[in-house]
């Protein structure tokens, strides 16, 4: 199959049928010949992450719209543009090999088409681009809504925040308690692997070039995982006392579940997942570091199904969120969210919050975080947990990092570069 072919097939599929990249990309690849398959990658992450700057051109350039069971054409005509844009493909070979595509897609009518409006864009490309630039959230590739929302919430970042979620991504990686960073740092560099001391994060490493992560050194014994910046806070700003017994709600994949339990020697960890099938990415990576967790499929919103009324002495509530703030990991966010979407998670957020509140012991701490920069799902959900319950009270946070809100903190996308991530820390009085 033409891998430009299976691209636009898998990138038809996240517009017209609302499948994230996750589920797509893996079904794609395995139909991919294993030399092209970083090139079909690249071509998926790319139209996902360019789609709102170059469909405007696509639609100024062509007769008529695509129908929707000819999404996959428009999809390749992003890609063409794509790669004349952005990628290192000679522009005779991106437009052959794109046109070619449409013989692989069984629709060899469109192969005048697609030319065309290749040809055309190298023809006028300048004036095309910078038309198509005038239009709001285009310049950056974003949808005019959160184009809109950023505007609005963030003024005076919404450039930083939109060229930072079009940035691939650094590969952070997360040293256990008992791994000295600046000894594995010279370990990386005497395996010629070039890395730094990360900005935000007490144990983080971020090497300067991604890698097969099970090739390095100390992955394979647990003392090395990967995880974002970000992420790593949550463990170093949740307050846990010594064997205390701990819950990790909304947990999978387990990233901060492994942090938490190599933070905290001693606790009694459980962890809850709606999703079974998502748990046992949790137990694969609790084996991997050796550590161990009473794992449990429950809704968090609904903890008479699976809570025991033995009280935890720390909460981390990693909140089911827009993913707003971790858009250049999942660009893909920026096809399958919708306006909609932020008001219903911002109540689901608050029914959990409320939830599992009464599972926390007079004392213990409750850490809310989500990885999105919109305020409705962030501060805004706090402020009202707070005006609502006279027994919770915040607990600042650092300083070093992020924006104070009027409830909690949030870190910006790009920021120590790292993905943007919103934290607010709140203790039970007696």
């Amino acid at each position: 199959m033409n891998s430009r072919a299976l691209a636009a097939q898998a990138l038809a599929q996240v517009l017209n049928d609302g499948q994230s990249l996750a589920t797509v990309l893996p079904r794609t690849l395995a139909r991919t010949p294993e030399r092209d398959r970083g090139l079909v990658s690249e071509l998926c992450y790319g139209g996902c992450r360019w789609f709102h700057r170059y469909n405007p051109v696509v639609q100024q350039l062509l007769s008529k719209s695509f129908k929707p069971k000819d999404t996959d054409l428009l999809a390749l005509l992003i890609l063409g543009i794509y790669q004349l844009e952005q990628m290192r493909v000679p522009d005779h070979a991106a437009l052959a090999n794109t046109v070619e595509a449409c013989r692989a897609l069984k629709k060899d009518w469109a192969t005048k088409v697609v030319n065309g409006v290749l040809r055309n864009f190298q023809r006028n490309r300048a004036k095309l681009m910078a038309d198509a630039d005038k239009l709001p959230g285009v310049q950056h590739s974003h949808p005019r809504w959160i184009h809109k929302a950023l505007s609005q919430h963030w003024p005076a970042q919404v450039a930083d925040i939109e060229v930072a979620n079009n940035q691939h991504p650094p590969l952070a990686l997360r040293c256990a308690a008992e791994l000295d960073r600046d000894s594995y740092l010279a370990t990386l560099a005497s395996a010629g692997i070039a890395s730094s001391s990360g900005a935000l994060a007490n144990q983080s490493v971020i090497l300067d070039t991604a890698c097969d992560v099970t090739q390095l050194p100390c992955f394979a014994t647990g003392q090395v995982s990967v995880q974002d910046e970000a992420a790593q806070l949550a463990a170093e700003l949740l307050p846990i006392p010594t064997g205390g017994r701990v819950l990790d709600s909304c947990c999978a994949p387990g990233g901060k579940s492994v942090h938490l339990l190599q933070q905290n020697p001693g606790i009694a960890l459980v962890g809850v997942d709606a999703d079974a099938d998502r748990l046992s990415r949790v137990q694969e990576n609790l084996d991997r570091c050796q550590q161990t967790a009473q794992l449990l499929v429950g809704d968090a919103a609904e903890p008479s199904s699976w809570w025991d009324q033995v009280p935890f002495d720390a909460i981390l509530l990693d909140a089911p969120c827009s993913a707003t703030g971790v858009i250049r990991r999942h660009p893909d966010i920026k096809l399958l969210r919708k306006p909609a979407d932020i008001d219903k998670l911002a109540a689901l957020q608050q029914r959990i919050l409320t939830a599992l509140w009464p599972l926390l012991a007079p004392g213990g701490h409750l850490l809310y975080a989500t990885c999105s920069v919109m305020p409705q799902e962030n501060t805004l959900v706090m402020e009202h947990f707070l005006a609502n319950n006279e027994n919770a009270q915040e607990v600042p946070l650092p300083d070093r990092w992020g924006v104070a809100q009027a409830a909690g903190r949030q870190l910006l996308p790009g920021q120590h570069n790292s993905d943007g991530f919103y934290y607010c820390l709140v203790q039970k009085l007696p």
